[in-house]
């Protein structure tokens, strides 16, 4: 209980430029790891380094980059960036302090179901993936292919069941039903009908 109470006290006291510096390092760490990891099962399956696309699948690539930074960009007006990253402080401090899912712990947004999350509940990670899609067919390497695939499934296995059931002990049945009713990652529903228009 003695541990608990100081990463508690920790969790609190450290500053938002502290968290949004140390969360952005972890995930151009993540990046990197996922990176190598794809480089290394590339050479590891023989998989050649390039598919020597033609031009026009390395502009589509460009356009699907594109797309990717204007989802980002569209997200960042329903959720600042800041915000997002100082949530995703907390979100894997209760994870390391073993702090009950249930409390904000800082945590002030209320939910956000406007704007890119009437389609999909991960935005983020859906613009993450976005991007990444776009690289492997703009640079035409095959380990970012990889990378696109790894990271689809840390954020489909891994991440986004932990933020949900926080989401759902934070939100309660209000979250349950945007759930129900919008997908993970993937618009495959026009978009969720409870919300105003844009």
């Amino acid at each position: 209980m003695c541990i608990y109470r100081v990463r508690s006290r920790l969790m609190k006291s450290h500053s938002l430029v502290y968290r949004v510096i140390l969360v952005s390092l972890v995930v151009l760490a993540l990046w990197a790891v996922a990176l190598s990891l794809s480089g290394l099962l590339s050479s590891f399956l023989g998989l050649p380094q390039t598919l020597g696309f033609p031009i026009y699948v390395r502009v589509i690539g460009l356009l699907v980059v594109l797309c990717g930074l204007l989802w980002f960009g569209w997200l960042t007006k329903y959720r600042p960036p800041v915000d997002i990253l100082n949530s995703t402080y907390v979100t894997f401090s209760k994870i390391l302090a073993g702090t009950r899912l249930e409390e904000k712990s800082g945590r002030t947004e209320s939910l956000v179901v406007k704007g890119p999350y009437r389609y999909v509940r991960h935005p983020l990670y859906s613009a993450i993936l976005l991007l990444a899609a776009g690289l492997w067919l703009l640079f035409d390497y095959t380990p970012l292919l990889l990378t696109t695939l790894l990271l689809l499934l840390w954020f489909n296995f891994v991440v986004a069941p932990f933020e949900e059931r926080e989401l759902r002990a934070m939100f309660g049945e209000a979250y349950s039903e945007y759930a129900r009713n919008v997908p993970r990652f993937i618009p495959v529903r026009l978009s969720y009908r409870k919300t105003a228009r844009d």
